[in-house]
């Protein structure tokens, strides 16, 4: 029996022609079929599907990634905190390639600090609430990470994931794309992001779904005069949060320094997040970019700096990234999935997306990628595919499980003023937990 998990199949394509054929074609390239020459077949190539990717690479692992989109020009982008996550990246990256984590950094021209501060400030004054100390905090680019990961790997764009299917011995997989094209692994590893499509073929849309949570954010970006600049990174070089009395949470951060000595090259990218009913949510859906930085610059008027002048100097046509909060917890009774004889599973925010004030989301991909990493190698050599990836499923759920449910817990009590110092943020701040 030929088991197919999503309901899209392409169209003129029969799964059982498909893994009857001696070889596969994709696009130019041909895939011998047999199973101990198959590749691992890895979908998204965001930071995690493409560390997971060097990982393998390193360790001669042969792997193909598939990003659902074309190569990224003029991405959205920005910076994610890589902290006790960082010796796991360094594991899968080229030995030789570390000191180019430097080029990486907001600010490629100061290396972080052996011990470095997060402050955390009281909107509406500035008062320092609590100050977390973050030894070699590393705020990397998204887009120079992917750039720096997607060196000297077999990458494949414009392949969007509609159905997996896998071979009757249960020995392989295939991915099935809406452009009508398979290809055939000895293993399918998701990594796709959030609203993961593997994830909603192997639980299907009911439960693979996100969970939407009634608290929202929207981000915006952009460079400021010389004078303007200077005064706002005063605050901190690189990061700042901050609670306000009336039940809203905020954050400033460097994006990127182009040069140093030009202030005026210089990103810096901030938001106001605030409890938001899911219906309010659906009410506002509708709104334009202008709708949405009034509305923060509304919120912006009761704080403090930097927050005030940053909105205050921004122009009001200035494009804005607006986000309703979402996650997705894989301990949920229901949310297990098969992972068919160990041959497909789940990394990163496909796994377990959650929401971002504490900043362990990418260290928990890394870490995903890592210890898959160490299981792909394990089976190449010989150990029993079935057992070693539940082993790596059973400790992942278990660790991102607890981490999905704080960090929404966490979320909720930044939102309420009398009980942010309940909140882990307050108490640990962004210092591992499980």
């Amino acid at each position: 029996m030929v088991l197919q998990l999503c309901a899209v199949v392409p169209s003129g394509l029969s799964s059982l022609q498909t893994l009857n054929m001696a070889n596969e074609r994709d696009g130019d390239h041909t895939i011998n079929s047999r199973a101990d020459e198959l590749p691992v077949l890895i979908i998204g190539s965001g930071s995690t599907g493409l560390a997971l990717a060097q990982g393998l690479r390193k360790a001669s692992v042969k792997c193909v990634v598939f990003e659902k989109h074309t190569p990224a020009i003029g991405e959205r982008d920005w910076t994610m905190g890589c902290h006790w996550g960082a010796p796991v990246l360094k594991s899968l990256m080229p030995d030789d390639w570390w000191s180019r984590l430097q080029n990486v950094h907001a600010d490629p021209h100061v290396a972080p600090k052996e011990l470095d501060t997060l402050t955390f400030v009281q909107g509406d004054n500035g008062k320092t609430i609590a100050a977390f100390p973050v030894p070699k905090f590393y705020r990397l680019r998204r887009s120079k990470l992917r750039e720096l990961l997607s060196q000297e790997l077999d990458i494949r764009y414009e392949k969007r994931l509609a159905n997996v299917t896998f071979a009757e011995d249960e020995t392989s997989v295939t991915a099935h794309f809406s452009d009508g094209t398979t290809t055939t692994g000895s293993m399918l590893v998701g990594a796709d992001g959030a609203r993961s499509t593997t994830r909603q073929c192997l639980l299907a849309p009911q439960l693979g779904s996100v969970n939407r949570i009634p608290y929202c954010a929207t981000f915006v970006e952009g460079k400021f005069s010389k004078e303007q600049a200077l005064y706002l990174r005063s605050f901190h070089p690189l990061y700042l949060a901050t609670a306000h009395p009336e039940n809203l949470f905020g954050f400033f951060a460097t994006q990127a320094v182009e040069d140093p000595e030009d202030p005026t090259s210089w990103t810096f990218k901030f938001y106001i997040s605030w409890q938001s009913s899911l219906d309010e949510q659906e009410a506002t859906a509708h709104w334009t970019d202008a709708q949405r930085l009034a509305q923060q610059k509304e919120f912006a008027k009761k704080f403090c700096d930097p927050w005030k002048s940053a909105y205050e100097w921004m122009p009001d046509d200035t494009p804005v990234w607006y986000m309703g909060m979402t996650e997705w917890d894989p301990g949920v009774e229901g949310h297990r999935w098969n992972n068919h004889n160990g041959l497909i599973t789940l990394v990163g925010d496909a796994a377990h997306p959650m929401t971002c004030q504490r900043g362990q989301g990418l260290n928990h991909s890394l870490t995903d990628a890592g210890q898959v990493r160490d299981a792909l190698v394990k089976i190449r050599d010989g150990a029993d595919r079935k057992q070693v990836i539940t082993e790596y499923e059973d400790g992942m759920i278990e660790r991102t499980g607890g981490e999905v449910r704080d960090c929404t817990k966490n979320t909720s009590l930044l939102h309420d003023w009398e009980k942010v110092k309940q909140s882990l943020f307050y108490a640990k701040g962004m210092t591992k937990n499980h």
